[in-house]
């Protein structure tokens, strides 16, 4: 892996970590979602990661941080530039008790192509992705594709374009939190 820039602390127990990505035009559903995945995803024991974008990204890290848990952030920026600019005072709390990150030098403006190579830093800090909905056209698919270029299992939540476009590629379907944690806590992934 990239050299990685970070404000805060990456733990040990980071490694337990799982990647909750999707919509930045997220539904009413998929923030529902999120929130219901996240709180079970923090209460078993995971690192929430994500990519710091409005929307699912955004309510992911909300949540892992109320309840009380870990979230890496991790920017296609420089660590000094914090992108999106609205999100800059949940950076700072992120880092009080998490991790932002970047793969990026200090001043690296957040450009489109950054965002790709961000999404390979998220599958890299991870143990698998779990996609909770998106655009049949849309960054989240290019962070699955790595996961599965990396050998990590895919989750996908039924219900949207690329969700259940994932499905049909052969990703796990994940109707309920448990799902993942079933799949994370069994003893031929560890």
């Amino acid at each position: 892996m990239k050299k990685l820039f970070v404000l805060g602390k990456i733990l040990k127990s980071d490694a337990n970590a799982i990647a909750v990505v999707g919509a930045r035009k997220m539904s009413q559903r998929g923030r529902r979602l999120t929130v219901k995945f996240v709180k079970e995803l923090v209460k078993a024991g995971l690192t929430i990661v994500s990519g710091l974008a409005i929307g699912i990204d955004t309510v992911a890290h909300e949540t892992a941080l109320a309840a009380g848990g870990r979230t890496i952030a991790v920017l296609g920026s420089g660590i000094d530039i914090i992108y999106p600019y609205q999100n800059k005072t949940l950076a700072e709390a992120i880092a009080k008790s998490g991790a932002v990150v970047s793969s990026f030098t200090k001043g690296t403006k957040p450009l489109g192509k950054n965002f790709l190579a961000r999404n390979r830093i998220i599958v890299n800090l991870s143990l698998a992705v779990l996609v909770i909905e998106g655009a049949a056209r849309s960054g989240t698919l290019s962070t699955a594709a790595w996961a599965a270029n990396d050998g990590k299992e895919v989750f996908a939540v039924p219900g949207s374009e690329a969700t259940d476009w994932l499905i049909g590629e052969g990703a796990n379907v994940a109707n309920t939190p448990a799902d993942v944690i079933e799949y994370l806590n069994a003893p031929n992934h560890r």
